[in-house]
């Protein structure tokens, strides 16, 4: 291995599809009835929020993304507009984000394989996906690409298979006898905001944890064949897709079902596909919901390698990690990245059920600071240009710098919301103390030193 640069190998097709998949992850499919259960038939007010939300931050990084496309790229962006400690963190942080995420994606493997082999160990099935997506992200950004581009349109199809399908039952009574439900189960069990705005309130974390992964369409740009028509295209419609995907999908269920009876029968795709007459319904979603956990597993893996090469370029991690394969790969930053998912598997295997709580309220707190960043990072980027500068800029954020404060101020509000209910305060303590942690050792090594000459 030299220092090579990282190849170029993702399509448009492969980062379209790569966009979706990242923010259609296991909670639509099986953590939906919990967020119903909060917010009533209201949920999709609070999708439909926390997504236009979510386009302001994506927009920010598209900015910045497309005029300078690298790799781990909101690190970079923290480190140039905001300064080195800010690169730092971020990068790191987005690394241990990832890494506790993906220790939960490769445990539900083990979980959902129990269907089929409930004779064979968890954690040898989570070990497989472990080595085997591993494999995947050493070979060439190429083959990580296309297995995340199949892994996403088998979600995305049993998607769309379940809102045409609802749609028929809702319209045409299809699989109901004949009788069209209606819509009125939106409204007629205690209304469309059955626990009022304390309950959309409550579901709001939730709500944008199902966010977590749109950012890692800035982590392609290093690879992106041509960032400014791939990246542009993606982040301009992740918002539609979301509303299509989320909203469309969570519409038919509740109107289908009465909305204090999702999750006490099982997954609400299930019950929607055993409606209609399909047999073996429960083994189709569990191999749905088994690639959305690989796919979770894969950008997770290939996103903390991204990072940990970066964070190696900046000089913020060990020299060996911005070695690059011939393959064009930073095969030891997905080594270790891998090494630490090893860890989990072990952790998760043995450790009770809470420590998988507290992992992912950090990924909670991780994902609202990295997303604050890329926002911060993106004003302090348009104030360091001048007019003609400005003028220049090929993808600029629409409404700034309006658009950015109401994204800071939504996403400190869901900060707040997390101290409220005791179910995510944990967070607010775990997640400032791995930053502090994370500032100990930035100082205890010198990089301050370092990273002012």
């Amino acid at each position: 291995m030299d220092n090579q640069e990282l190849h170029r190998g993702l399509e448009e097709r492969h980062i379209t599809l790569m966009s979706l998949g990242a923010c259609i992850g296991v909670g639509l499919f099986l953590g939906s009835a919990k967020t119903i259960e909060l917010a009533g038939p209201a949920i999709l007010l609070a999708y439909i929020v926390s997504g236009a939300i979510m386009f302001i931050i994506m927009r920010a990084l598209g900015e910045m993304a497309i005029q300078n496309p690298v790799a781990g790229s909101f690190s970079r962006y923290a480190r140039d507009y905001v300064g080195p400690l800010a690169g730092f963190l971020t990068g790191w942080n987005y690394w241990f984000l990832w890494v506790v995420t993906c220790m939960a994606e490769i445990t539900a493997v083990g979980v959902y394989m129990e269907l089929w082999f409930p004779g064979v160990p968890r954690w040898i099935w989570a070990l497989a996906a472990l080595i085997i997506m591993t494999i995947v992200n050493l070979i060439t950004v190429k083959a990580y690409g296309e297995f995340e581009f199949w892994f996403a349109l088998i979600k995305i199809v049993a998607i769309i298979l379940m809102i045409i399908t609802g749609f028929l039952i809702i319209l045409f009574g299809f699989g109901n006898g004949g009788v069209a439900t209606g819509i009125s189960n939106l409204w007629t069990h205690g209304g469309f905001a059955p626990n009022g705005i304390k309950g959309i309130l409550a579901s709001m974390q939730m709500v944008m944890f199902a966010y977590l992964g749109i950012e890692m369409l800035g982590v392609t740009a290093g690879e992106a064949k041509n960032p400014e028509h791939t990246i542009s295209r993606a982040i301009n419609t992740v918002f539609w897709r979301i509303l299509i995907f989320y909203v469309g999908a969570l519409f038919v269920i509740m109107a289908i079902y009465p909305w204090n009876e999702i999750g006490t029968g099982g997954s609400p795709f299930v019950l929607t596909f055993e409606k209609v007459g399909i047999p073996k319904a429960a083994g189709i979603i569990n191999f749905v919901v088994l690639t959305a956990a690989l796919s979770s597993c894969n950008s997770g893996i290939f996103s903390t390698g991204r990072m940990l090469f970066n964070l190696a370029e900046q000089n913020q991690a060990p020299a060996p990690l911005k070695k690059v394969s011939k393959s064009g790969v930073p095969a030891l930053a997905v080594i270790l990245s891998a090494g630490a998912l090893l860890i989990g598997v072990v952790l998760n295997y043995l450790v009770p059920e809470k420590v998988f709580t507290w992992v992912t309220s950090i990924s909670t707190f991780g994902a609202i600071w990295t997303w604050a960043l890329i926002l911060i990072a993106q004003l302090r980027y348009r104030r360091s240009l001048g007019k003609t500068e400005v003028s220049k800029i090929k993808f600029k954020a629409p409404l700034w710098p309006i658009s950015s404060y109401i994204a800071l101020a939504f996403l400190a509000m869901v900060v707040v919301l997390m101290g409220v209910y005791p179910d995510t305060r944990i967070a607010l303590v775990v997640g400032p103390v791995w930053l502090i942690l994370l500032i100990v050792i930035y100082f205890a090594k010198g990089m301050n030193k370092r990273d002012n000459i």
